[in-house]
């Protein structure tokens, strides 16, 4: 008898999303007041997977492919935006992986409920020691810090003789360097309009020695262990995707919130909103710019997978083609919520409304750098000029 080889069953995220999707929105209150998501639901999104999918296989995870991972954040969000948004953030921390010894990824998500979290970088160095760094340094907007069990800080490098290091592009070096959440003291300062859930809050270190098997630098491509198309996208390419599923997930929820009020509510002498002519065609108008964002942002995607080097990271007017599809999926997300928001009239002002926190919530992600219009004029900038400086990230 000859032995047949079994694959590996490929991992269906987006079924996994619309498994849990039910728990997560019957947790939504409970994760805006605690601003922790609650058990069950937490273990849950652990079983699923869902925190690894753009985690490389070598180190446990499903290195699926963006367009996927934008379907499976995007359908997190209807149900919950800041569950989303955490879904989004774990895996952009989890980027970091290929570009850390192999043992030191094991290591981190050897567990199975490894999560990392972090803020950007700001003024804070490192001082470069024997074996690795000394830090000390406060960081914020951390969001998912609550889940996390080990954190980063992201900062430029001092050398012991006092210069600052820089990277092979003559640019001063920014260093990820990550230890277990309890080396650090968190700063409860998360008191915001929207996104309540996150916990997006702030972290102090103080003198903490990582050794350099637990830092890396995100910004060479050529340093990364780990080959293969997903790599190849930018890392702030692969955030702006999870911005724009959250964006679109938050927008698709509020959509149907309407057409379900449409279907009862009649404004005083009007006819019920369903059957007024500009209801209708606005309607349909919210669902087309949804639905052609989102496949726009796909097939961008998609085409930047297929033309993506093993190695090579994706060349400049491709990045810009990304990012300019998750900005526009973003800002027609934005729009449709805002229209959304006013046709409902009353019906979304009060506190529980199907509205009022989904219009809290994208308003609080439409501030963040994703979100910015000036990626617009950088896009255009590439498109028409190239990347002759080579300083476009994407």
């Amino acid at each position: 008898m000859t032995d047949v080889a079994v694959l590996p069953v490929k991992p269906d995220p987006l079924a996994q999303a619309r498994k849990i999707g039910p728990m997560i929105a019957a947790a939504a209150d409970e994760i805006e007041a605690t601003q922790e998501i609650p058990e069950p639901a937490l273990t849950a999104l652990h079983e699923s997977r869902l925190f690894r999918m753009l985690l490389p296989r070598s180190a446990g995870g499903d290195q699926i492919e963006p367009w996927v991972y934008l379907r499976v954040v995007e359908e997190v969000s209807r149900h919950d935006g800041s569950v989303g948004w955490n879904i989004f953030v774990a895996n952009s921390s989890a980027l970091i992986a290929p570009f850390i010894p192999l043992e030191s990824a094991r290591t981190i998500y050897g567990d199975p409920r490894g999560l990392i979290a972090w803020g950007p970088p700001n003024r804070h160095r490192a001082i470069a020691a024997p074996g690795g760094y000394r830090v000390t340094g406060e960081w914020h907007f951390a969001s998912g810090r609550r889940q996390a069990n080990w954190i980063g800080v992201h900062c430029q490098v001092i050398e012991p003789d006092g210069s600052l290091r820089l990277n092979r592009f003559g640019r001063p070096t920014v260093r990820t360097l990550l230890m277990p959440k309890a080396q650090t003291t968190a700063i409860y300062n998360w008191n915001t309009l929207g996104m309540r859930g996150t916990a997006s809050e702030g972290y102090g270190v103080r003198d903490q020695f990582v050794p350099e098997a637990y830092s890396g630098t995100r910004e060479d491509p050529s340093l990364r262990r780990d080959r293969g198309p997903l790599y190849a996208f930018t890392m702030q390419g692969l955030y702006a995707v999870g911005v724009a599923g959250v964006a679109l997930g938050i927008a698709r929820a509020m959509l149907e919130a309407f057409v379900e009020l449409a279907a009862e509510k009649a404004p005083r002498n009007q006819v019920r909103l369903a059957d007024n002519p500009l209801v209708q065609s606005d309607v349909a108008r919210h669902e087309a710019a949804l639905g052609a964002a989102r496949a726009y942002l796909i097939d961008v995607l998609k085409e930047a997978w297929e033309s993506a080097d093993e190695i090579e990271p994706l060349d400049a007017l491709q990045r810009a083609r990304v990012r300019l599809a998750c900005s526009h999926a973003i800002q027609n997300a934005l729009d449709v919520s805002d229209r959304v928001y006013k046709a409902a009239g009353t019906s979304a002002i009060f506190l529980g409304t199907p509205f009022e926190r989904r219009f809290r919530d994208v308003h609080t992600l439409s501030q963040q750098i994703q979100s910015r219009d000036a990626h617009f004029e950088a896009v255009g900038r590439v498109m028409l000029n190239g990347d002759p400086d080579g300083t476009f990230i994407g």
